[in-house]
């Protein structure tokens, strides 16, 4: 998938993951071990390479504890 290509909702979800992870010092891998999901599935959720199921957003933002609301933020028109 292309950078052009990628779907805003998945990119917004997928910086939340990122800086939320971050945030807590973990690594992609640690992440991945503590939900039981594998280290490049995190990177692909994160590059919003993926359309995840619900489940697993829900145990990412869970675990992360990501407010949920940021994702219906309307951005600023320029």
């Amino acid at each position: 998938m292309s950078k052009s290509n990628k779907n805003p909702l998945l990119k917004k979800f997928g910086n939340l993951v990122h800086d939320a992870r971050v945030k807590k010092g973990l690594s992609q891998e640690e992440l991945g071990f503590e939900l039981d999901l594998h280290r490049t599935y995190i990177g692909m959720i994160e590059r919003a390479e993926r359309n995840i199921s619900f489940f697993h957003a829900i145990k990412l933002i869970q675990y992360l504890d990501i407010n949920i609301k940021e994702l219906y933020v309307k951005q600023k028109k320029s």
